[in-house]
């Protein structure tokens, strides 16, 4: 049954979801800088932009970023460096149009695409019999469905998922309705707005498509935007069909590889269905893990310095499952 009890204790002047959140963006951290880049070419005809820090260690972790997010965010470098100094190779992966740099396609990513970090994985299993994968946030919800939705690569031995969003419509609706999310909602419509017009530049069916709907400016919630953008041009219904078919949750009971969800019960962004006691429960493999504070993405404790425990968990986690 595993539902775990969590060691996490945020400082007592810190327990507000909405500052643990901001704040490690806020504060200054040394973080650890990728040595080399690589360029994954796709079948069809797309691209992955891949980050690395090698040492021939035997053991590589993944790494998959949340939404807008890329390779050199600050959550991303800080997990990898904690990583590389315990022993582990890692590779830190763009979306397609992430990391500011367009994709070919007229396609993008999306919280669901389960299918890109499977090519990763191929690739990096070339190299690599032992891979670890930790996604943040929409990484999470991407690195667990793809181990539950089907059999899971032989290489890749355990999962770590943070702050994810496992049920994309109930986070969706959390996002466009509590005024307390404003920031975080104009935050990603932003740049989400952003890269669709470059592509309607250089694809006219997307202009027409927007054409319809008043234009992209017109974009107000993340329902708007999943609903005219998101879901047409990645083949979905509608926004619906969209979160239901991209969600993690229905797979988690699938999962055979050890996986360890790790969210905050007041992080601001997740919906309650995005803490699934009843699965961990019921699972031999899938853990959750769910202390009271610590935000999105946050775990500030400072306990060693700047460094979020969840960097430590994930670690400790991941030596447990390698043994």
């Amino acid at each position: 049954m595993p539902l775990v009890t969590s060691s996490y204790v945020a400082p007592r002047w810190l327990h507000s979801g909405h500052w643990q959140t901001i704040l490690p963006v806020l504060l200054p951290r040394r973080l650890q800088a990728w040595q080399k880049r690589e360029r994954l070419e796709l079948p069809d005809g797309d691209f992955l932009d891949l980050s690395w820090l090698q040492a021939g260690h035997a053991r590589l972790a993944i790494l998959s970023h949340g939404l807008e997010g890329s390779a050199e965010a600050i959550y991303m470098r800080g997990m990898a460096g904690t990583l590389h100094r315990a022993g582990w190779d890692v590779l830190g992966w763009n979306y397609r149009s992430c990391g500011g740099i367009e994709n070919r396609l007229m396609r993008s990513y999306h919280s669901g695409e389960s299918g890109d970090l499977r090519s990763v994985i191929a690739h990096a299993a070339q190299r690599y019999e032992k891979i670890a994968l930790i996604g943040f946030s929409l990484g999470g919800n991407i690195s667990l469905k793809c181990v539950g939705e089907s059999a899971a690569h032989p290489a890749v031995m355990a999962v770590v998922a943070v702050s994810s969003p496992v049920d994309l419509a109930s986070c969706a609706r959390l996002l466009d309705e509590d005024p307390l999310n404003r920031l975080y909602l104009k935050r990603f419509l932003k740049t989400l707005k952003v890269k669709t017009l470059a592509k309607a530049g250089r694809f006219p069916v997307l202009r027409e498509m927007l054409a319809g709907h008043d234009g992209v400016e017109a974009v107000k919630t993340i329902r708007q935007f999943d609903e005219r953008i998101t879901a047409p041009v990645h083949g979905f219904a509608g926004a619906e069909d969209y979160w239901a078919r991209a969600s993690s949750l229905p797979h988690l009971h699938r999962i055979t590889v050890p996986s360890l969800l790790l969210s905050a019960c007041n992080d601001p962004l997740l919906g309650a269905p995005s803490f699934p006691e009843a699965c961990a429960q019921s699972s031999a493999s899938f853990h959750l893990e769910a202390p009271a504070h610590g935000g999105h993405v946050g775990f500030l404790d400072f306990r060693s310095g700047l460094q979020p425990w969840h960097e430590r968990r994930a670690l400790d986690f991941l030596n447990q499952a390698s043994v």
